[in-house]
């Protein structure tokens, strides 16, 4: 066996005996401050040991969450009507989708972007609406033409008024004309207004009459309008929540359309029946009016990974626009791309990196306003860049993909157009990608730079303790030769 003795002999930390030791104020003031020191120290390391540490870099795109992107939206136009606002996506590839409904709702909002009731549903409309074939037949006046003056009497007064909204110069109007004043003669004979007083169909020319037509948020022609009167008054000139027409508009619809609303109005009196009894072809040709000129566009479409266009603007397939008055003036609530974060990732992605998660989507909150007058024809396109980041997270050992976020850069321009103006969202994601990845601290490190620590300052502590012990006793020495 090893004797203690050879052992004590590989002893490092030998001790001196206690007698032989002596305390001083300079060794107690320079322990105070290296235990201090010490403390400073160890409370500095241990927090960059719990602060995570990122590094990022550029890298190739070569993303694994499919073809496909998701374009999050809510975007409010004060003066495009429900009634025609569509959302169309198009792209490089040939990809062209228009008036897309399944995954877009539509409010009816005011000018002051306030909404105006419930959810607008556009319901059926049909893709080819049936025209007369009396385009080169003589034909007479049959409908009643309305002024600003005279409408509100003709609304108070008539159970059922129709009207058509007009434009001499649209092409569809006056494909509607010769059926819309047959089909007029004919309800007049037999509903005579002077005598029955039922129903009235009537007509207006929006380029007369500018303001009635506004007042009644038309923006496509013709549009025809169902006013029925009754007690329940929503405006000055005392009708109900209106309706607007969508079926056919040869002769014999428009008859039949007119003879089911005026069936249920009791003869001897003017008041508005309680029930409709028209029947399902009737009721699937008309929709609520909108109430007010505006929108507010919220959903979400899907679009391919290529550079493409996200168009929002004016659309019906038998509906003329008059560019000068069309304002595509908007306010974008939210505009992202990818899938939406939940709150609880979100707070995770931030405490990783807190410049994520959203903050740096550029047209949030932003307006572009054409005030109307100022400039006419005008739309209003963005040109976005998009790039994806990718934050992974490394805990127990391994990669984890914590968030893939698409992030996006944008430049907007108001210009003229000779077509119907629009509102166009360019977008081109870019080839490269940003890659954050989170890098744990080892705790072996952490353990590493503590002995470091304690050990320098200690060391150091004592060098400064063994001067400054060396040079008092030096000043003694030479204070004593001096004496002698």
């Amino acid at each position: 066996m090893i004797s203690s003795t050879k052992l004590k002999s590989v002893d490092f930390y030998r001790k001196i005996p206690r007698d032989l030791t002596e305390a001083s104020l300079s060794g107690a003031g320079l322990s105070i401050i290296a235990a201090l020191s010490m403390m400073f120290l160890f409370g500095m390391e241990l927090g960059n040991y719990l602060t995570l540490s990122t590094s990022t870099s550029v890298v190739v795109d070569k993303s694994t969450d499919g073809e496909f992107l998701r374009i999050e939206l809510n975007i409010s136009f004060p003066a495009l009507s429900c009634e025609f606002a569509s959302v169309d996506v198009n792209d490089v590839l040939g990809t062209n989708r228009l008036n897309i409904t399944k995954t877009i709702r539509k409010f009816s909002i005011d000018r002051n972007l306030i909404p105006t009731g419930t959810e607008y549903h556009p319901g059926p409309v049909p893709n080819i609406m049936k025209h007369g074939d009396e385009v080169d037949e003589e034909y007479s006046e049959g409908s009643v033409s309305l002024t600003a003056d005279t409408f509100p009497r003709y609304a108070q007064h008539y159970p059922i008024l129709v009207v058509n909204f007009f434009a001499p110069w649209c092409y569809w109007s006056n494909r509607l004309k010769p059926s819309w004043e047959k089909a007029a003669k004919t309800i007049s004979e037999r509903y005579d207004p002077e005598v029955d007083g039922r129903i009235l169909m009537a007509k207006v020319d929006c380029t007369e009459h500018g303001e009635l037509c506004r007042k009644n948020h038309i923006q496509g022609y013709p549009s025809i309008r169902i006013f029925r009167k009754g007690s329940d008054l929503r405006d000055e000139y005392g009708q109900h929540d209106h309706e607007s027409y969508y079926g056919d508009r040869d002769t014999e619809t428009l008859v039949k359309t007119m003879e089911a609303l005026v069936a249920p109005v009791p003869m001897e009196s003017h008041k508005l029946a309680v029930g409709n009894k028209s029947d399902n072809a009737t009721r699937d040709s008309k929709r609520p009016a909108p109430l007010t000129g505006g929108c507010r566009i919220e959903g979400f479409v899907r679009v391919k990974k290529v550079p493409g266009n996200l168009v929002i603007s004016a659309r019906s397939e038998s509906h003329s626009f008059d560019p000068s008055q069309m304002n595509m003036s908007h306010v974008i609530s939210h505009l992202s791309f990818g899938k939406k974060i939940s709150p609880r990732l979100l707070a995770e992605v931030k405490r990783i990196t807190p410049y994520l998660g959203g903050s740096i989507d550029r047209l949030n909150g932003r307006q572009y306003i054409n005030r109307h007058g100022e400039q006419t024809n005008v739309t209003i396109e963005h040109y976005l860049q998009i790039v994806k980041t990718e934050v992974i997270s490394r805990r127990s050992g391994r990669d984890y993909k914590l968030v893939e976020e698409y992030e996006y850069t944008a430049h907007s321009s108001l210009g003229e157009s000779i077509y119907i103006p629009v509102a166009k969202f360019h977008f081109e994601l870019s080839p490269m990608q940003i890659l954050v990845i989170e890098t744990p601290k080892s705790f072996s490190h952490f353990i590493t730079n503590v002995c470091a620590i304690i050990g320098g300052v200690f060391t150091v502590a004592g060098i400064l303790d063994s001067i400054l012990h060396n040079t008092l006793n030096f000043m003694r020495k030479v204070e004593l030769g001096k004496n002698f």
